[in-house]
């Protein structure tokens, strides 16, 4: 019997420790719920206790039923003919294992039949199917579909779908891009348009959608006629239908269980989802980042699986009369695996932390008795979330693909062959800082907080604990990282320079990532000591990371400005 959950006491400790008090109370309307729902828990302790059992179930689906299946799924893949998507038997097994476990609205609120949970939960629950099979979480992770429902759609549109998501009778996909315009969301062509009736239709193209096979779409469409950019976008609900054609199948390097799908809209009737106008500025960004956080969860899962396939075949492996895990090349490539994983772990979870209270305080921010005092935690957790979210997506996939490329070096021949996983999870891992966002999109999106230090007060939060011995020393070469980082900002603000300031934004804003995730690995080293050696291993490689980042951008150089295009067409 293999769990997912109990196996990986990093993953314990995480929830055990990431002070959720606060969140859940006020997703659970101080345990009022519980009079209505049988449910809700009663308490927090009743509700960690929902937490860690619900954990366990998929924990052991996980280990038991969706790994042992991955292999044949990621060979055989899906079935595509006469426009019709027909998923591996082995898939359905698997989407039905977690649909008769009640685990199809994780977060959706009691009245809709979902848990209520918060995305702290469900995005370790994302992460653990995603070490199983990853491709499996970009079905299971499409619950931010009815999320965005329950958020920014009518009663009417919530009493209609959700239910229906919640019991794992629906599926969904969100259909924003497009053949020609990739990342470039404000440049959608796909018209929206109403009849005499008010009714509205949806004519055009998508393309690279995810389960776009799906039975509930979101989409991103143009609705406003004689608009070119986002002001003139509009979301909308619409159900699979004969008018909503899949034209083909990707065939795509790796996720190979999930359909990504190229759809043609021939007047396919839809419903208008929140206010027009708003579909791409408000909507679709709340939805990308719930999917940003949900991608560093697969990437988080990727990594564990592959360090985990490193980290055995590297003590059974003997060369030279002894196992290859105690030649200093092999471990000390391992041990910077495991600190990677870790530290990327670590900052998902603060990530989701502040994404469950920037939800709360958000939602009691906008009632008609809000206070001072709340909508001024609305506001600081909205600017934290919205610096941590791209942090963190850039850090776990840019480390997943790091780990995987290292997996299969660790194996060397034997990991380049498809007898093996290692080959898999690399191939699994390369889309994840690609979709939702490349990296180069994560460093776009950051850059403005680390500018305007959103990050500091949680930082220096974590500089006022009490660390002593060699953790002090820690503290105090992070400390002063932290200086250097307030001075290169400085530097880059007051060029006033466009171009120098893009050139090294992600250098900016990795050297942010360094800082915070140090503090937080020591953080977590004084509550568990054990925990300490993969903090000091992080910080130390970080100190070298940071050192060459910092020199770059006080350097003032501007010589790749000024001569790229003679490197580049030479």
């Amino acid at each position: 019997m293999a769990n997912f959950f109990s196996d990986n006491r990093d993953l314990e400790f995480t929830l055990n420790n990431l002070d959720l008090l606060e969140a859940v109370a006020l997703r659970e309307n101080n345990y009022k719920f519980a009079e209505e729902f049988e449910t809700a828990p009663v308490d927090y302790a009743d509700a960690l206790d929902n937490f860690n059992r619900v954990l366990s179930v998929v924990g052991e689906i996980c280990g038991d039923n969706i790994e042992p299946r991955s292999r044949t799924v990621d060979r055989e893949g899906p079935h595509f003919a006469d426009g019709v998507v027909t998923y591996h038997p082995l898939t359905q097994a698997n989407l039905e294992d977690l649909r008769k476990a009640d685990v199809s609205g994780v977060m959706l609120e009691h009245r809709f039949g979902g848990l209520n949970f918060p995305v702290s939960v469900y995005t370790m629950m994302t992460e653990m199917v995603s070490r199983a099979d990853a491709s499996l979480q970009n079905l299971f992770g499409l619950q931010d579909i009815a999320e965005t429902i329950a958020e920014f759609g009518s009663e009417e549109q919530k009493q209609q779908y959700l239910p229906l998501f919640a019991q794992g009778k629906v599926d969904g996909s969100m259909d924003l891009t497009e053949p020609d315009y990739g990342s470039d969301l404000q440049a959608v062509k796909l018209r929206a348009w109403q009849d005499e009736n008010g009714q509205w239709y949806l004519n055009g193209m998508k393309r690279f959608i995810t389960n776009g096979c799906a039975q509930v779409h979101l989409v991103l469409a143009r609705s406003e006629e004689g608009t070119s950019d986002g002001r003139g976008l509009s979301m909308f609900i619409c159900e699979a239908c004969p008018q909503l054609v899949v034209r083909r199948i990707e065939d795509k390097m790796g996720i190979h269980g999930v359909a990504t799908c190229e759809l043609q809209y021939n007047d396919v009737p839809a419903q208008l989802c929140g206010k027009r106008r708003l579909g791409l500025i408000r909507y679709v960004m709340s939805l990308m980042n719930g999917a940003r956080v949900a991608i560093s969860a697969q990437a988080v899962g990727i990594a564990e699986a592959a360090y985990r396939a490193a980290r055995q075949y590297a003590a059974e492996r003997e060369q030279f009369k002894k196992s290859i895990d105690k030649f200093p090349a092999i471990y000390d490539m391992l041990a910077g695996m495991k600190a990677k994983l870790t530290a990327a772990r670590t900052l998902l979870y603060e990530t989701t932390r502040a994404v469950d209270l920037r939800t709360v305080y958000t939602h009691l921010a906008e009632g008609a008795d809000a206070t001072p005092e709340i909508k001024d935690m609305a506001k600081y957790y909205n600017k934290l979330a919205a610096i941590l979210t791209p942090m963190c997506k850039a850090l776990a996939t840019e480390s997943a693909n790091q780990i995987a490329y290292d997996t299969i070096q660790i194996h060397g021949g034997t990991g380049f062959m498809r007898d093996f996983n290692a080959e898999r999870f690399y191939r699994d891992a390369r889309i994840t800082n690609i979709y939702e966002g490349t990296t180069q999109l994560q460093v776009v999106a950051a850059i403005g907080g680390v500018m305007q230090r959103d990050a500091d007060k949680r930082l220096n939060e974590m500089f006022a604990l009490n660390f002593e011995g060699e953790s002090a020393k820690l503290a105090e070469i992070l400390k002063g990282l932290y200086a250097k980082q307030l001075e290169a900002v400085k530097f880059v603000a007051d060029r006033k320079d466009v171009a120098y300031h893009d050139l090294h934004a992600r250098d900016l804003v990795e050297m942010e990532t360094y800082v915070f995730v140090g503090m937080l690995m020591l953080r977590d080293a004084q509550k568990c000591e054990d925990r300490f050696v993969l903090a000091q291993r992080y910080i130390l490689d970080a100190q070298a990371e940071f050192a060459k980042r910092y020199a770059k951008v006080m350097s003032g150089d501007q010589t790749v400005i000024e001569n790229h295009r003679d490197v580049i067409d030479y």
